[in-house]
Protein backbone atom coordinates (compact mmCIF):
# COMPACT_ATOMS: atom_id res chain seq x y z
CA UNK A 1 0.00 0.00 0.00
CA UNK A 2 1.39 3.42 -0.97
CA UNK A 3 1.48 6.17 1.62
CA UNK A 4 0.51 9.55 0.13
CA UNK A 5 0.75 13.06 1.47
CA UNK A 6 -2.39 15.00 2.17
CA UNK A 7 -1.26 18.11 0.32
CA UNK A 8 -1.96 17.84 -3.41
CA UNK A 9 -0.31 21.04 -4.67
CA UNK A 10 2.67 22.96 -3.45
CA UNK A 11 4.40 26.18 -4.52
CA UNK A 12 8.06 26.12 -5.43
CA UNK A 13 10.22 25.53 -2.35
CA UNK A 14 13.82 26.52 -1.79
CA UNK A 15 14.13 24.24 1.22
CA UNK A 16 12.32 21.20 2.54
CA UNK A 17 11.41 22.76 5.89
CA UNK A 18 7.67 23.08 5.21
CA UNK A 19 7.17 20.08 2.90
CA UNK A 20 5.09 17.14 4.16
CA UNK A 21 7.59 14.31 3.82
CA UNK A 22 6.22 11.17 2.12
CA UNK A 23 6.47 8.18 4.47
CA UNK A 24 5.75 4.49 4.39
CA UNK A 25 5.87 1.77 1.75
CA UNK A 26 5.53 3.00 -1.82
CA UNK A 27 5.43 1.53 -5.31
CA UNK A 28 7.93 2.67 -7.92
CA UNK A 29 9.37 1.51 -11.22
CA UNK A 30 13.04 0.61 -10.92
CA UNK A 31 15.34 0.10 -13.88
CA UNK A 32 17.12 -3.26 -13.91
CA UNK A 33 19.79 -4.78 -16.14
CA UNK A 34 18.94 -6.42 -19.47
CA UNK A 35 21.74 -8.30 -21.30
CA UNK A 36 23.10 -7.19 -24.70
CA UNK A 37 20.84 -8.41 -27.51
CA UNK A 38 23.76 -10.00 -29.36
CA UNK A 39 24.89 -12.03 -26.36
CA UNK A 40 28.21 -10.18 -25.99
CA UNK A 41 29.83 -9.20 -22.70
CA UNK A 42 28.32 -5.96 -21.29
CA UNK A 43 30.22 -2.69 -21.14
CA UNK A 44 29.64 1.02 -20.72
CA UNK A 45 31.67 4.21 -21.12
CA UNK A 46 31.89 6.40 -18.04
CA UNK A 47 32.38 9.55 -20.12
CA UNK A 48 31.78 10.38 -23.79
CA UNK A 49 32.10 7.22 -25.88
CA UNK A 50 34.26 7.03 -29.02
CA UNK A 51 32.62 8.38 -32.16
CA UNK A 52 30.14 5.88 -33.54
CA UNK A 53 29.88 3.89 -30.32
CA UNK A 54 26.86 3.88 -27.96
CA UNK A 55 27.25 4.80 -24.29
CA UNK A 56 26.59 1.16 -23.35
CA UNK A 57 25.80 -2.09 -25.13
CA UNK A 58 23.25 -3.52 -22.70
CA UNK A 59 19.62 -2.67 -22.13
CA UNK A 60 17.09 -1.83 -19.44
CA UNK A 61 14.35 -3.86 -17.83
CA UNK A 62 11.87 -1.69 -15.87
CA UNK A 63 9.78 -3.34 -13.16
CA UNK A 64 7.43 -1.95 -10.55
CA UNK A 65 8.41 -2.98 -7.02
CA UNK A 66 7.38 -2.25 -3.45
CA UNK A 67 9.92 -0.13 -1.60
CA UNK A 68 9.69 -0.33 2.19
CA UNK A 69 10.41 2.57 4.54
CA UNK A 70 12.98 1.76 7.25
CA UNK A 71 12.18 4.95 9.21
CA UNK A 72 11.57 3.87 12.79
CA UNK A 73 13.10 0.44 12.13
CA UNK A 74 16.72 1.50 11.76
CA UNK A 75 18.00 -1.02 14.32
CA UNK A 76 16.48 -3.93 12.41
CA UNK A 77 19.23 -3.78 9.79
CA UNK A 78 22.91 -4.66 9.93
CA UNK A 79 25.60 -4.25 7.29
CA UNK A 80 26.94 -7.78 7.82
CA UNK A 81 23.51 -9.34 7.36
CA UNK A 82 21.57 -7.05 5.03
CA UNK A 83 24.47 -5.44 3.17
CA UNK A 84 23.56 -1.97 4.46
CA UNK A 85 23.42 -0.16 7.77
CA UNK A 86 22.37 3.30 8.92
CA UNK A 87 23.75 5.84 11.36
CA UNK A 88 22.09 8.89 12.89
CA UNK A 89 23.33 12.04 14.61
CA UNK A 90 26.56 12.52 12.61
CA UNK A 91 27.55 16.17 12.38
CA UNK A 92 29.97 17.61 9.84
CA UNK A 93 32.16 20.70 9.66
CA UNK A 94 31.95 20.58 5.85
CA UNK A 95 28.98 22.62 4.67
CA UNK A 96 29.27 23.57 0.99
CA UNK A 97 30.60 20.42 -0.72
CA UNK A 98 31.68 22.45 -3.75
CA UNK A 99 35.48 22.14 -3.51
CA UNK A 100 36.99 18.66 -3.86
CA UNK A 101 40.21 19.54 -2.03
CA UNK A 102 38.26 20.96 0.91
CA UNK A 103 36.01 17.90 0.98
CA UNK A 104 39.08 15.67 1.21
CA UNK A 105 40.66 17.85 3.90
CA UNK A 106 37.60 18.31 6.13
CA UNK A 107 34.99 15.66 5.30
CA UNK A 108 37.21 12.62 4.63
CA UNK A 109 38.55 12.44 8.24
CA UNK A 110 34.95 12.57 9.49
CA UNK A 111 33.96 9.69 7.22
CA UNK A 112 36.99 7.66 8.29
CA UNK A 113 36.04 8.12 11.96
CA UNK A 114 32.42 7.20 11.22
CA UNK A 115 33.52 3.92 9.65
CA UNK A 116 36.01 3.02 12.37
CA UNK A 117 33.43 3.77 15.06
CA UNK A 118 30.51 1.95 13.44
CA UNK A 119 31.79 -0.96 11.35
CA UNK A 120 32.55 -3.95 13.63
CA UNK A 121 36.09 -5.19 13.19
CA UNK A 122 37.27 -2.21 11.13
CA UNK A 123 40.92 -1.45 11.89
CA UNK A 124 42.00 0.64 8.95
CA UNK A 125 40.20 2.75 6.34
CA UNK A 126 41.37 4.12 3.02
CA UNK A 127 39.05 6.60 1.28
CA UNK A 128 39.74 6.61 -2.46
CA UNK A 129 37.12 8.87 -4.05
CA UNK A 130 33.77 10.61 -3.76
CA UNK A 131 30.91 11.77 -5.97
CA UNK A 132 28.65 14.75 -5.39
CA UNK A 133 25.28 14.44 -7.12
CA UNK A 134 22.82 17.25 -7.72
CA UNK A 135 19.48 17.22 -9.50
CA UNK A 136 20.08 20.50 -11.36
CA UNK A 137 20.00 20.16 -15.18
CA UNK A 138 23.58 21.43 -15.47
CA UNK A 139 25.03 19.28 -12.69
CA UNK A 140 28.13 17.21 -13.47
CA UNK A 141 26.62 14.14 -11.80
CA UNK A 142 22.93 13.47 -11.23
CA UNK A 143 21.21 10.72 -9.22
CA UNK A 144 21.62 7.34 -10.96
CA UNK A 145 18.30 5.67 -11.75
CA UNK A 146 19.64 2.22 -12.58
CA UNK A 147 19.97 -0.70 -10.15
CA UNK A 148 23.67 -1.42 -9.71
CA UNK A 149 26.52 -2.23 -7.35
CA UNK A 150 29.61 -0.04 -7.59
CA UNK A 151 32.17 -2.85 -7.32
CA UNK A 152 32.60 -6.55 -8.02
CA UNK A 153 35.08 -9.00 -6.51
CA UNK A 154 37.36 -8.36 -9.48
CA UNK A 155 37.26 -4.57 -9.24
CA UNK A 156 37.46 -4.48 -5.43
CA UNK A 157 40.59 -6.63 -5.49
CA UNK A 158 42.04 -4.40 -8.20
CA UNK A 159 41.28 -1.37 -6.02
CA UNK A 160 43.30 -2.83 -3.17
CA UNK A 161 46.28 -3.43 -5.47
CA UNK A 162 45.97 0.01 -7.06
CA UNK A 163 45.73 2.02 -3.84
CA UNK A 164 47.67 -0.05 -1.32
CA UNK A 165 50.53 -1.08 -3.62
CA UNK A 166 53.11 -3.21 -1.84
CA UNK A 167 50.81 -3.79 1.13
CA UNK A 168 48.07 -5.32 -1.02
CA UNK A 169 49.10 -9.01 -0.91
CA UNK A 170 49.17 -9.04 2.89
CA UNK A 171 45.97 -7.01 3.26
CA UNK A 172 44.13 -9.37 0.91
CA UNK A 173 44.90 -12.29 3.22
CA UNK A 174 42.46 -10.74 5.71
CA UNK A 175 38.97 -9.28 5.57
CA UNK A 176 38.46 -6.49 3.05
CA UNK A 177 35.26 -4.55 2.57
CA UNK A 178 34.35 -1.79 0.16
CA UNK A 179 31.75 0.53 1.65
CA UNK A 180 30.07 3.66 0.31
CA UNK A 181 29.10 6.27 2.91
CA UNK A 182 26.04 8.05 1.50
CA UNK A 183 24.33 11.18 2.80
CA UNK A 184 22.12 14.02 1.50
CA UNK A 185 23.37 17.60 1.33
CA UNK A 186 19.95 19.30 1.37
CA UNK A 187 17.87 16.98 3.51
CA UNK A 188 15.31 15.96 4.35
CA UNK A 189 15.20 14.13 1.01
CA UNK A 190 11.84 14.55 -0.76
CA UNK A 191 12.87 13.77 -4.35
CA UNK A 192 14.96 11.02 -5.99
CA UNK A 193 15.36 9.03 -2.76
CA UNK A 194 17.82 6.15 -2.65
CA UNK A 195 16.47 2.60 -2.78
CA UNK A 196 18.63 -0.27 -1.58
CA UNK A 197 18.02 -4.01 -1.58
CA UNK A 198 18.53 -6.52 1.20
CA UNK A 199 21.63 -8.40 0.05
CA UNK A 200 20.08 -11.75 0.98
CA UNK A 201 17.14 -11.21 -1.39
CA UNK A 202 19.22 -10.82 -4.57
CA UNK A 203 21.09 -14.01 -5.56
CA UNK A 204 24.54 -13.94 -7.12
CA UNK A 205 23.02 -15.25 -10.36
CA UNK A 206 21.24 -11.90 -10.78
CA UNK A 207 24.43 -9.84 -10.36
CA UNK A 208 26.28 -9.27 -13.66
CA UNK A 209 29.77 -7.81 -14.03
CA UNK A 210 29.86 -4.87 -16.45
CA UNK A 211 33.09 -3.54 -17.96
CA UNK A 212 33.37 0.09 -16.84
CA UNK A 213 35.47 1.99 -19.39
CA UNK A 214 37.29 5.16 -18.28
CA UNK A 215 39.52 7.22 -20.62
CA UNK A 216 42.66 5.86 -18.94
CA UNK A 217 41.65 2.49 -17.51
CA UNK A 218 38.94 -0.15 -17.36
CA UNK A 219 37.15 -1.21 -14.17
CA UNK A 220 34.08 -3.27 -13.42
CA UNK A 221 30.72 -2.51 -11.84
CA UNK A 222 27.69 -4.78 -11.52
CA UNK A 223 24.32 -4.63 -13.18
CA UNK A 224 21.37 -6.07 -11.26
CA UNK A 225 18.69 -8.21 -12.89
CA UNK A 226 15.11 -8.09 -11.69
CA UNK A 227 14.11 -10.85 -9.31
CA UNK A 228 10.75 -11.47 -7.69
CA UNK A 229 12.67 -12.27 -4.52
CA UNK A 230 14.16 -8.78 -4.27
CA UNK A 231 13.27 -6.85 -1.10
CA UNK A 232 13.83 -3.12 -1.52
CA UNK A 233 13.98 -0.37 1.10
CA UNK A 234 14.44 3.39 1.42
CA UNK A 235 14.85 5.79 4.36
CA UNK A 236 12.12 8.42 4.18
CA UNK A 237 13.04 12.06 4.68
CA UNK A 238 16.71 11.26 5.19
CA UNK A 239 18.47 14.21 6.84
CA UNK A 240 21.93 15.72 6.63
CA UNK A 241 23.04 14.12 9.91
CA UNK A 242 22.10 10.61 8.75
CA UNK A 243 24.32 8.18 6.88
CA UNK A 244 23.71 4.99 4.91
CA UNK A 245 26.57 2.50 4.73
CA UNK A 246 26.23 0.67 1.41
CA UNK A 247 28.48 -2.36 1.31
CA UNK A 248 29.58 -3.11 -2.25
CA UNK A 249 32.00 -5.94 -1.42
CA UNK A 250 32.93 -8.11 1.54
CA UNK A 251 35.62 -10.74 1.18
CA UNK A 252 34.35 -12.68 4.20
CA UNK A 253 30.54 -12.74 4.17
CA UNK A 254 29.80 -11.61 0.63
CA UNK A 255 26.99 -9.22 1.61
CA UNK A 256 26.59 -6.51 -1.05
CA UNK A 257 23.91 -3.92 -1.66
CA UNK A 258 22.18 -3.27 -4.98
CA UNK A 259 20.96 0.32 -5.00
CA UNK A 260 19.44 3.00 -7.21
CA UNK A 261 17.71 6.36 -7.06
CA UNK A 262 14.02 6.18 -7.86
CA UNK A 263 11.27 8.54 -8.98
CA UNK A 264 8.81 8.84 -6.12
CA UNK A 265 5.30 9.49 -7.43
CA UNK A 266 4.54 11.40 -4.23
CA UNK A 267 7.11 14.09 -5.05
CA UNK A 268 5.28 17.24 -6.16
CA UNK A 269 6.40 19.88 -8.69
CA UNK A 270 8.50 22.57 -7.07
CA UNK A 271 9.97 20.36 -4.37
CA UNK A 272 13.79 20.67 -4.31
CA UNK A 273 15.76 17.98 -6.11
CA UNK A 274 18.02 15.76 -4.06
CA UNK A 275 21.68 16.65 -3.53
CA UNK A 276 24.01 14.05 -2.04
CA UNK A 277 27.57 12.83 -1.62
CA UNK A 278 28.90 9.29 -1.49
CA UNK A 279 32.44 8.57 -0.30
CA UNK A 280 33.95 5.20 -1.24
CA UNK A 281 36.18 3.42 1.20
CA UNK A 282 38.31 0.33 1.53
CA UNK A 283 37.81 -1.04 5.03
CA UNK A 284 40.35 -3.51 6.39
CA UNK A 285 39.79 -5.79 9.34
Amino acid sequence: MTTTTETQTQPKFGTTADIPIPRGTTQATLTFYAPPADGSAPWNYVETPPEGSPQRNYGESPHEVSIHDIRGRERDFDINTNGFGVIQGVRSEEKDFTDDAHIQQVYYPEVEKTLLDNVPGAQRVFLFDHTVRRSDPGAKRAPVTRAHIDQTTKSATARVHHHMRAEAPELLKHRVRLINVWRPLNGPVVASPLAFADSRSVPDSDIVGVEHRYPDRTGETAGVKFTERGVWHYWSGMGDEERILLQCYDSRDGARTPHTAFVDSRTLPGWPGRESIEVRALVFG
